[in-house]
């Protein structure tokens, strides 16, 4: 062998310029810092994006936006605030909802559907058991959204189990199916006759038949408390709870979960009538202790933006409470500055994309870290 032949044997490959390396931990502070850099970094290029495209100040725009949720005075603070309270507490139930099956790898994107069944069965008895003791149609409602919610989770997860079919595109399809059923319950309960829409159910009965009662004063503290119930409930669930591990086990890997002797379907099928159940009691939240009515737009989207809240707060459900809160003071926000500023409101959805995206791209420097390659010093 020459010697320019034993060079070229010898000679390695490079390794590359920047290699992406899975972080085994990374403690809070600094993932936490990770995360504050990433919104001022979205604020400072929203702030940059509204001042070119409009001339408004972004401070402005900012202080608007905290306006929007929570109100510039005195009259309207509280208004303001209870309000962005109770959507958050819509939003968080989803959530919290879809924590479990996301936990477990079971991709439910069905929870607009799940919601709107919910509501529907909520609607149902509100409409035809108003003359129950105030408690008992309480009662009805709950058993009835969580039955509905349920059995639209449970069909999917039977077909997974058994079949392995697409557990994504079955949810979703169970989307329109529930659009289309919403449809057809609101031409049915329709008034006035001829308007296509519900109205406000039992708005002149007697003791508003089926409404969240104010307590404290408050309308929408009675979401909060459920809701809340349910999200300390689901974290003990999932974190101490047998049956957490066992999901937890399953998202990890199904053959080791069967391995060590745990029913996968059965898994399955458990965990996606609780997913559905609570969704569906979400339904109940929005119909009974909001809207008062029901509609093709009851879920109004936050079945999927639910899907962010869940995914961000990697299925902890009191990091839950923040992101939710979050996405519903940006969402909020939005709405105002394209009021207060005459722009469009695809400029106001740019500016909460922008920040959620920024967010979202701070996980990747979280999970991971790149490492750039050393200048090798050439041997003579």
């Amino acid at each position: 062998m020459t010697a320019a032949t034993h060079k070229t044997a010898t000679t390695h490959k490079k390794d590359p310029l920047v290699r992406m390396v899975r972080r085994e931990t990374m403690p809070l502070w600094k993932s936490v810092m990770v995360r504050v850099i990433a919104v001022v970094a979205s604020l400072l290029v929203s702030g940059v994006i509204i001042y070119l495209l409009t001339g408004a100040s972004p401070l402005n725009v900012y202080k608007s936006m905290i306006e929007g949720a929570f109100g510039n005075n005195a009259a309207n603070y509280a208004q303001k605030t209870w309000i962005t309270v109770r959507d958050t507490m819509m939003l968080l139930c989803i959530a919290v909802g879809l924590a479990p099956a996301f936990k477990m790898k079971f991709w439910n994107i069905g929870a607009e559907g799940q919601v709107l069944v919910g509501g529907i069965a909520t609607a149902a008895c509100m409409i035809y058991l108003k003359n129950l003791p105030p408690v008992l149609l309480f009662i009805c409602m709950v058993g009835a959204s969580l039955l509905a919610g349920a059995i639209w989770g449970l069909l999917p997860a039977v077909f997974k189990a058994k079949w392995d079919t697409n557990e994504t595109l079955f949810t979703l399809m169970m989307n329109y199916v529930a659009l289309q059923l919403t449809s057809f319950c609101v031409a049915k309960w329709e008034n006035p006759i001829g308007s296509n829409k519900v109205g406000i159910i039992n708005q002149g009965a007697q003791n508003q038949q089926g409404w969240f009662p104010a307590i404290f004063g408050q309308d929408y503290m009675l979401n909060v408390i459920i809701v809340m119930a349910i999200t300390v409930g689901m974290f003990f669930y999932l974190k101490y709870s047998k049956q957490g591990y066992e999901i937890a086990v399953i998202g990890d890997s199904q053959n080791t979960a069967r391995y060590a002797g745990i029913s996968v379907k059965k898994v399955i099928i458990r965990t996606m009538l609780i997913s559905g159940a609570i969704c569906g009691l979400a339904g109940f939240i929005t119909v009974s202790g909001s809207a008062h009515t029901i509609s093709t737009s009851t879920a109004g989207g936050k079945g999927f933006t639910a899907i962010i809240v869940a995914w961000l707060a990697k299925f902890n459900t009191f990091t839950m409470i923040l992101v939710a809160l979050l996405i519903t003071v940006l969402d909020k926000g939005a709405i105002q500055v394209a009021t207060e500023f005459n722009i469009s409101k695809d400029m106001s959805a740019m500016i909460t994309g922008i920040i959620l995206f920024f967010i979202i791209g701070s996980e990747f420097f979280i999970n991971y870290k790149l490492i750039f390659r050393k200048k090798e010093k050439e041997v003579a």
